[in-house]
């Protein structure tokens, strides 16, 4: 009876758990849900010694733990006995080798955080003997299964259509879809659909829509974030297994708010929800081209209004934030914004909505029984202070405090009354524990005190730290009612003591015990940077990724992966959500490119360092070995040779088939022979010598880039006869075409035997697949290799075969092709003919219905294909469709345009264009071509105020989309400031305003129009009296604006002025000034500072240009500005004006050019060339004989502005001969010319080698280069040490003198070198006698120098006296004559130069011979 009671009393507490909870989470879909078995075990009777497996289907959130028992005990999986597989919710337990002590009850029990579910099947263990065994099933004999055996249908599921990788971004949509075929498909037993998002079960929502029937099944994410971005795998169940497709749906970042603005975050999740806060999580957005991120903003919004409130002033580093303040029993969403240096991202996702509510509020329930069928359900802090009273589910009332209530249950009036017990404080909480640690807040939870007062209960938390010992109470802004709270504001990495107070309005309890020390978590920083990326091939469009993860892990949330071409620097992500695997997969790639790859770590800091590049990897897909080739035919025999065919293989392997080998033996044997060296690249092969009337049969291997493929089967038993038929020999290479539901087309290649005469037509004959009853397609022969077969039965397969005809009859049947049904493939379009009502092009345009990797459309004339362009067709394919353009059509291109799409289900149609209908087609092109957009009225002009001109016509219509230019004597000008052009779609006026008509403006001016496929022009010639008459009236407007306004101008604009010296200066002239006018010069809005003021008393301003070159072009701007106004004059150095002074330069310096005279180097000869200026703009070539010269490793052409150099890099024996340069304007050019031969030559050689050493000893002679002072000053009896640093190769030799003579090393005078670049002299115990001067000479074969070196001595007490000695400079010591180079090994030396008289070597100051070999350091 008492239990009865309980299990009622939990049924009760359990409803009002279940009314209350509806409000906790605000859902618009079910996110929280306990086990739920979707497909269950299903019991097995089988043989032993045969594997067995249970099946199990189960969803939940969060995902449940699965756990197996065998008879009510848990099973032990480390045994080796069982296999156990878990992917996404599908589950299986394999016995790979049954025997009876496997015949058991099994149990498979899924749990999560609500609840748990389990599942039930037995397996019986048969044995071949039908023997009855003892087992704890053996009430039931083995020939008879424990349950009843189930039989069911298997069914078979094949995907027709499947989804491809989807590359969007955010805001934008996508479509997954599969259309499958079922067999059986039965009505009562269809397969289910289940969709998965990375193995997490999605279900219809407002975030995806699922839609399946019979034979398909959609999902739709309408609204793309980046929280969908992940593989999406749609997984076909039956009771007897799964078929699944998977494919990768990548999100970029949408469009951001402001340039450069980081991506928004994602992944937002709700933690620790309470009364008054809740902790947000999310993840960080990846950062490849936009800057760091500064942090984050956390918003709110309470559900039903749509006002979201920043809950942080300043941006948080980390992504994770507590927010508080929030009203109990209200619902809110929560999203996320990330900050960086340019601005604020886009928002995340919204979170799902969660209630403020106490967590524990539901453990405080508790019911007491009041006799009878009377319950009370209440909380334990409310039992003096109301009852919630049950009777059974019929009656239900709340009493409140000091209150009686009657009422009637079967007939019998109930009277209840309550009182209420004076107050007093509560007791202590007990068990205060820490559920969470951050770094600035911990979560505690503790067991609240028995309580039965009618008054409300609080709590107070008190915080210690540990180095302090002083309690502070913790500050909270509501009163603390839940026995769990998160204490926010510590301090990272300090150890602090909590406790609790209970209080109510009677008093505070005692502090509850203490908690241990509690140290908050410090920021560890972000990952260290992943290892090293390996990258291998995948498919032809995607590549997998792997790599070492970081070995500082510090929290790891997952990974960001990039991916950049080689050669570029142009680094885009190739995913956009953090992926947690160390491998990825990235699709969407380029077939045949090149790429690299690198990967960044992330936790809730932020991102690591980026890992080093992958090694660069082309894409292109995984390959494997082509199958074997088949169907061999005899073409041919002539009695010593035969000519063999045969089809290829039906899978190429993922590689191009490169290569066939062809096997022979005798009919009979065993022992096959290769009959060729090298392989072959063609399915055509003549076999030679064959014995005449032997039997052969052959065999064929494939090969590609992966390898040799398996043989055919062998050929049929072929007769080394010769043929001599007169009919022809059977035609082979038969394929098909746009097949339809009656109709298809073959080709055939001509037969290799012709018979006893040329071939004239074939007939091509049909049957259906399976039978001998053939048919004749055309009764009629045809002379082209082609052929539509029509009156075909849809859905029927047939065999096709041609013979071919010639003037002695019908030859050999082909071999039959290969089967092949009439029916159209899913969603065949047709080829279309259309003129293009813009351009008039002539295009036959088709969209195919499939495409797969690597499918690419081939166009064919009368199935011919098209590998000619020069006449103008254009073959443009984009997506699924492609277009064949004629861009000149012209009445030859009437016939049978055919186009198929590789690597599909032999996709393909055709169109004929018979010669009446080209006729029209093109008259019609020429219409569109040649169009005309009628004029109101022609171009005129109108003066305006400034003497500004005005252009304008007026067309009958314009378009927005109009476009139009103006030209001046056929040059175009531009509608930028000071000049406007535009146009009024209302009125169909265009206008251009000329600022400054002058003299150069005589002429014609034009306007041409562009609207859509229409064009117009419309001219204006002003020239003689009428232009005289616009000129006079613009300058007296001109004049009439400055006089009126007063204000300074100029009266000359900018122009360009060169003169004879190749000076290159701008001027202008300015008028109407006064004392404070002020003058600026300007080069692209850059305000230039000449050396020489604007001379305003004479009006003339000049800029010289220095150097003028490319990198002095640009818009130079000149103004003249006071109090009265401004005015401004700009001239464009660029385009025709720099040309023309580069030509006027190059006129100048040409005639000013110089004889070539020759200037050696230490790397070759150079040829130079005076003259009054040179830039590289100049129309300059060398010349080598008859040769253009032009820059390279070898040939060095530049100059200074001086001169024109060329300088010949390492000259040999091939450079002698006649160089000249040519220097061109455009009226004349100016050559000179050096004849480098002869003495010419072997002068200029021998200088060069002799500079060519000189540099070499220079670079390799002896050298001190550091150390050694200028004067030294020591006391008697002291050491002193010269250290310096010399250098040279090969390491030279080194000595001392003292005052001219050689220093003897003995005990005093130490000489030493380490390392032959170390020298030093030390003097031990010095006295006056050591002072004087000290030289130090390095030398070796290649020249030294020298080096002074004063000592000064003093005795011990005396001042030390300044020394100011007359120090002589370094001296240089020559090379050893003749100066020998190294020769390089591979290289042959170059023809000998006359030896230059070199002079003596001077001899060595006395005193200063160079001491060798240099003494060794004393021990």
């Amino acid at each position: 009876m008492e239990e009865k009671y309980e299990y009622k009393t939990r049924v009760h507490i359990q409803e009002v758990i279940s009314a209350k909870m509806g409000n906790k989470y605000v859902r618009e879909e079910p996110m929280i849900r306990g086990p739920k078995f979707l497909v269950r075990l299903r019991s097995h009777t089988v043989y032993e010694n045969t594997p067995v497996k249970l099946f199990c289907t189960v969803e939940g959130f969060p995902m449940p733990v699965i756990k197996w028992y065998k008879d009510g005990v848990i099973l032990d999986i480390s045994s080796g006995r069982y296999l156990v597989q878990a992917k996404g919710g599908i589950h299986s337990l394999e016995i790979p080798r049954c025997s009876t002590d496997d015949t058991a009850q099994y149990t498979v029990v899924a749990s999560n955080i609500h609840g748990q579910a389990s599942s039930q099947a037995s397996i019986i263990v048969k044995r071949f003997k039908e023997e009855e065994e003892s087992c704890p099933y053996a009430w039931l004999p083995f020939n008879a299964a424990m349950l009843p055996k189930i039989h069911y249908t298997k069914i078979n599921i094949t995907f027709l259509e499947k989804f491809g990788p989807v590359f969007s971004s955010e805001g934008g949509s996508a479509t997954l879809s599969a259309t499958m075929i079922v067999e059986p498909n039965l009505a009562n037993l269809q397969p289910e659909a289940q969709w998965y998002r990375d193995d997490t079960r999605l279900f219809d929502s407002k975030w995806v829509k699922i839609e399946t029937g019979r034979g398909f099944s959609t999902l739709t994410i309408p609204n793309l974030y980046k929280d969908d971005e992940g593989l999406y795998t749609l997984r076909m169940v039956t009771k007897g297994g799964t078929a699944e497709h998977s494919a990768f749906v990548s999100v970029a970042d949408g469009p951001p708010p402001v340039p450069k603005a980081p991506g928004a975050p994602m992944d937002i999740k709700i933690h620790d929800a309470n009364r008054d806060y809740v902790i947000v999580s999310w993840k960080p957005p990846n950062t490849t081209t936009e800057g760091p991120i500064l942090g984050y903003f956390v918003d709110k919004c309470e559900v039903g209004t749509e006002n979201w409130t920043q809950c942080n002033d300043h941006p948080i580093k980390i992504c994770k934030y507590p927010v508080s303040g929030l009203f109990e029993s209200h619902s809110y969403y929560f999203r996320v914004r990330a900050v960086n240096s340019h601005g604020i991202s886009k928002p995340s996702r919204m979170s799902d909505p969660i209630a403020a509510l106490d967590p524990t509020e539901f453990e405080r329930l508790h019911a007491k029984k009041l006799g009878g069928k009377l319950d009370v359900v209440s909380y334990h802090d409310e039992v003096e202070g109301g009852f919630l009273i049950k009777v059974n589910t019929d009656l239900c009332v709340l009493l409140n405090t000091k209150s009686m209530i009657q009422y009637v249950y079967n007939n019998l009036w109930v009277c209840v009354c309550f009182c209420v017990a004076e107050g007093k404080p509560p007791g202590a909480p007990s068990g205060i524990s820490v559920s969470e640690i951050d770094r600035t807040y911990v979560v505690l939870s503790w067991k609240a005190p028995a309580y039965f007062s009618s008054a409300p209960m609080w709590y107070y938390i008190e915080k210690c730290l540990a180095e302090s010992g002083a309690w502070q109470r913790v500050n909270t802004q509501v009163p603390i009612r839940s026995p769990r709270y998160a204490v926010f504001d510590l301090a990272e990495g300090k150890q602090y003591k909590f406790r609790v107070l209970s209080a109510n309005i009677y008093g505070t309890s005692e502090p509850s015990e203490p908690t241990g020390l509690i140290e908050t978590l410090q920021l560890k920083g972000v990952p260290s940077a992943p290892g090293q990326v390996i990258s291998t091939r995948e498919t032809d469009t995607s590549v997998l990724i792997q790599w070492a993860p970081p070995k500082e892990p510090n929290n790891l949330i997952g990974y960001y992966i990039d991916q950049c071409v080689q050669g570029s620097k142009d680094w885009t992500s190739a995913n956009h959500k953090p992926h947690k695997s160390p491998k990825f997969v990235v699709s969407g790639l380029t077939t045949g490119e090149t790429y690299m790859f690198r990967v960044q770590a992330i936790n809730e800091i932020g991102l690591s360092d980026e890992s080093q590049e992958s090694t660069p990897l082309t894409v292109k897909a995984a390959l494997t070995t082509p199958s074997a080739p088949y169907d061999i035919a005899l073409l041919n025999c002539d009695g010593h040779s035969m000519v063999l065919n045969w089809k290829k293989p039906l899978h190429s392997g993922g590689a191009k088939i490169k290569e066939y080998y062809v096997d022979k033996r005798r009919s009979g044997t065993t022992m096959w022979r290769e009959v060729h060296i090298p392989p072959l690249t063609e399915r055509l092969y003549k076999v030679e010598g064959l014995t005449e009337g032997a039997v052969y049969q052959f065999q064929v291997y494939a090969a590609n880039l992966a390898g040799l493929g398996p043989a055919s089967k062998h050929s049929a038993d072929f007769t080394c006869e010769a043929w001599n038929m007169p009919e022809p020999g059977p035609a082979y290479d038969l394929t098909f075409c746009e097949v339809r539901d009656d109709s298809l087309v073959v080709e055939w290649q001509k037969p290799v035997y012709t018979g006893s005469g040329p071939i004239t037509g074939y007939h091509v004959e049909y049957a259906k697949t399976g039978t001998s009853d053939w048919t004749t397609a055309n009764e009629k022969v045809v002379s082209h290799r082609f052929l539509k077969v029509t009156g075909l039965k849809e859905g029927t397969s047939y065999v096709l075969r041609v013979r071919a005809v010639n003037a002695a009859g019908v030859g050999m049947a082909s071999m039959a092709s290969d089967p092949m049904t009439a029916k159209a493939v899913a969603g065949s379009q047709e080829v279309s003919c259309v003129v293009d009502e813009k351009s008039g092009d002539i295009v036959l345009s088709f969209d195919s219905c499939q495409m797969n990797v690597g499918s690419q459309f081939v166009w064919k004339k009368d199935y011919k294909e098209i590998t000619d362009f020069s006449k103008g067709v254009v073959i443009k394919t984009e997506g699924s469709n492609s277009k064949m353009i004629f861009k000149n059509p012209d009445k030859e291109d009437f016939g049978t345009y055919s186009v198929s799409v590789t690597n599909t289900e032999g996709v393909s149609s055709s169109y004929t264009i018979s010669a009446e209908e080209l006729q029209k087609m093109l008259a019609l092109s020429y219409d569109i071509r040649h169009p005309i957009i009628p004029l109101k009225s022609e171009l005129a002009y109108k003066i305006l105020e400034r003497g500004r001109m005005r252009f304008w016509l007026q067309a009958e219509e314009i378009s927005p989309k109009v476009t139009y230019k103006f030209f001046a004597n056929n040059k175009e000008l531009s509608g930028a400031d000071p000049n406007k052009m535009g146009h009024d779609v209302s009125t169909g006026i265009i206008e251009f305003i000329m600022d400054h008509f002058t003299v150069e403006n005589e002429g014609t001016f034009t306007f041409q129009i562009t609207d859509g496929g229409g064009k117009a022009q419309s001219s204006l010639v002003l020239i003689g009296d009428a232009f005289k008459t616009a000129l006079a009236e613009a300058d007296f407007q001109r004049r009439e604006y400055i006089r009126v306004k007063e204000g300074p101008h100029f009266s000359e604009f900018l122009s360009l002025q060169i003169g004879d010296d190749c000076s290159v200066t701008l001027v202008c002239k300015v008028a109407n000034l006064k004392k404070e006018s002020v003058f600026h010069w300007y080069r692209e809005d850059t305000e230039i500072i000449p050396d020489v003021k604007p001379d305003l008393g004479s009006g003339v301003c000049k800029l010289p240009i220095k150097l003028f070159s490319l990198k002095t072009a640009g818009i130079y701007k000149a103004t003249i500005s006071d109090d009265r106004g401004k005015d401004m004059s700009q001239i464009d150095i660029s385009g025709k004006v720099f040309d023309d002074a580069i030509n006027k330069i190059s006129q100048l310096a040409g005639a000013s050019a110089a004889e070539l005279v020759i200037s050696c180097t230490a790397t070759g000869i150079q040829l130079q060339c005076h003259m009054k200026y040179y830039t590289s703009e100049m129309n300059i070539t060398w010349y080598h004989g008859e040769t253009k010269l032009s820059h390279s490793d070898k040939i060095v052409i530049g100059g200074t502005p001086a001169m024109a150099t060329m300088e010949v890099i390492e000259p040999v024996e091939k450079d002698k001969g006649k160089y000249s340069i040519v220097i061109i304007d455009p009226e004349n050019s100016h050559k000179r010319t050096l004849d480098l031969s002869g003495d010419v030559y072997e002068k200029a050689y021998a200088e060069f080698q002799k500079l060519k050493a000189e540099a070499y000893a220079e670079k390799n002679r002896g050298k001190v280069i550091g150390g050694l002072p200028d004067v030294v000053t020591i006391m008697e009896k002291k050491t002193l040490s010269l250290t310096c640093t010399v250098c040279g190769d090969p390491k030279p030799q080194v000595s001392w003198l003292k005052n001219g003579a050689e220093v003897e090393p003995d005990d005093q005078y130490v000489v030493s070198i380490d390392q032959g670049k170390f020298a030093s002299l030390t003097i031990k115990g010095v006295s006056m006698e050591d002072s004087g001067r000290y030289t130090m000479i390095v030398q070796n074969k290649f020249g030294g120098e020298s080096v002074d070196i004063v000592v000064s001595v003093y005795r011990h007490g005396e001042k030390m006296p300044e020394a100011k000695p007359t120090l002589t400079p370094k001296t240089i010591i020559p090379p050893k004559l003749p100066i020998e180079l190294p020769q390089p090994k591979t290289q042959p030396a170059p023809s000998p130069a006359p030896s230059a008289t070199s002079p003596t070597p001077p001899k060595a100051a006395p005193g200063r011979g160079v001491k060798s070999p240099t003494p060794t350091r004393r021990k």
